[in-house]
Order: C-alpha cells, then sequence, then structure tokens
C-alpha cells in the first residue's frame, strides 16, 4: 500500500538524520575534506537527495488526491492477451464486454456509482462502504474507479484463490457468469470444443483467431447477400 511505502521512505529520511550533520571545518580543513569525500560519503548524500525527492513527490501526489485536484495520470497501455495468460481470448473479450456494459459514462473506467450498478443487476447489492472496499483491493493507481486492466484483476485473483470467499469481489467474480477457476481455464469447458482441448497453448490461441477471422469473413458474407437482395428489390419496384 502507498501508506506502508511512505512510512518506509520517512523512517529512511529519520535515520539518515539521526547521524546528524557533520562539524564545521576551517577553510583548510574543508578543502581538505571536499577533494577527498570519500564514495561513502558521495553515496550518503545522494541517497537523501534522492529520498528527499521521491519523498517529496508522492507527499505531493498523496496531498492532491485527497484535496480532490490530483491529474489521474496517463494509463500505461497493456496487452490483456500477455499479460493475463491464464485467461483465454474467449474468456478475456467476455471481460471485457461486461466491462463496457457497465461503464455507463464510456470513459474507460468503473466508478463507484457503476459498480454499484454493476452489483445492483448481478443481484448482490453491496453498501456504500463495501463498494469502496472492494475498488480499494485492486485499485493499483489510487484513482477511486476501475480501469479495465484493475477490472482483469479482480478474476485474475479469484482465479488465483487471493480473494476471501466472502468477500464482494468474489461474489462479482461468482456471479458474472465468467468461469475463471483453475480447472475452467485449463479445460476451458464453457468456451471450448473437446478437440480445441486436446490443442496446445500456442495452437489453442492460434484456433481461437482463426475463429474469429472465419467469423467476421461469415458476418461479411451476410452483409452482401443482404445488400443485394435489397438492391434486387429496389430495383424491382422502380421498374
Amino acid at each position: 500500500m502507498a501508506t506502508d511505502e511512505l512510512a518506509q521512505k520517512l523512517q529512511r529520511r529519520l535515520l539518515l538524520e539521526e547521524s546528524g550533520p557533520e562539524p564545521a571545518l576551517g577553510g583548510e580543513e574543508a578543502a581538505a575534506a571536499a577533494w577527498g569525500a570519500g564514495p561513502e560519503e558521495e553515496s550518503r548524500s545522494s541517497m537523501l537527495a534522492s529520498a528527499d525527492s521521491e519523498l517529496g513527490a508522492k507527499l505531493s501526489r498523496r496531498q492532491d488526491i485527497n484535496d480532490g485536484t490530483a491529474r489521474p495520470r496517463q494509463a500505461k497501455v497493456f496487452n490483456p492477451y500477455t499479460e493475463f495468460k491464464e485467461f483465454s481470448r474467449r474468456q478475456i473479450k467476455d471481460m471485457e464486454q461486461m466491462f463496457r456494459l457497465y461503464d455507463s459514462g464510456k470513459d474507460g473506467y468503473i466508478d463507484l456509482m457503476e459498480l454499484k450498478l454493476m452489483m445492483e443487476k448481478l443481484g448482490a447489492p453491496q453498501t456504500h462502504l463495501g463498494l469502496k472496499n472492494m475498488i480499494k483491493e485492486v485499485d493499483e493507481d489510487f484513482d477511486g474507479k476501475l480501469s479495465f486492466r484493475e477490472f482483469l484483476l479482480i478474476f485474475h485473483k479469484a482465479a488465483a484463490g487471493e480473494l476471501e470467499e466472502d468477500s464482494g469481489l468474489m461474489t462479482l467474480a461468482k456471479l458474472s457468469e465468467i468461469d475463471v477457476s483453475t480447472e475452467g481455464v485449463k479445460g476451458a469447458k464453457n468456451f471450448f470444443e473437446a478437440k480445441v482441448q486436446a490443442l496446445s497453448s500456442a495452437s489453442k490461441f492460434e484456433a481461437e483467431i482463426k475463429a474469429e477471422q472465419d467469423e467476421r469473413k461469415r458476418e461479411e458474407e451476410e452483409k452482401k447477400h443482404r445488400r443485394a437482395a435489397f438492391r434486387e428489390l429496389k430495383s424491382a419496384f422502380s421498374q
């Protein structure tokens, strides 16, 4: 947590200051000390400056967040298929579809009110504090809302057994109808045909891509047929 990290940095800062300032030296002594400063002293000075800068930046950021004036940090572009390798492409697409469904603001985040609506729709309404705790458990950037990556972390933690059985996040994962159990990930019992289950992980990934391409081709062919039928109908009425 950020508070633990800040506490560690404050403790390091205090330890560095406990050694106290060096006694003042005369002109020649000061020049000799500056000229002959060893690597240990230089390292201590560098560490002190680094601690001051990093601690100051984090404290300032935390204060801005508390005041509600913090600028949102630009989200890193990530590839869910490579970062969350335990899930299939189909599972991730299902999660993305669910995320977009409840992202009513279409801003790429699920905020507190949107999460409230989601849990109500799933039949497991939560208290205001419960909703805040749900977000807090996976809110890596402390912005008080869920990005798509943080949303995927819910299912990652559920599959890894890192969530309390009676927690709000575990309830969300269970009621979402997206199978993320270890057995389900390996067996893909809800999403793959038996022949796909027998393939290697790489071959399975390729098979999913091909299936998506075939589906897009089929949809394009249907569109062409509908357009052709419409043109024929239009031509018949214009004669």
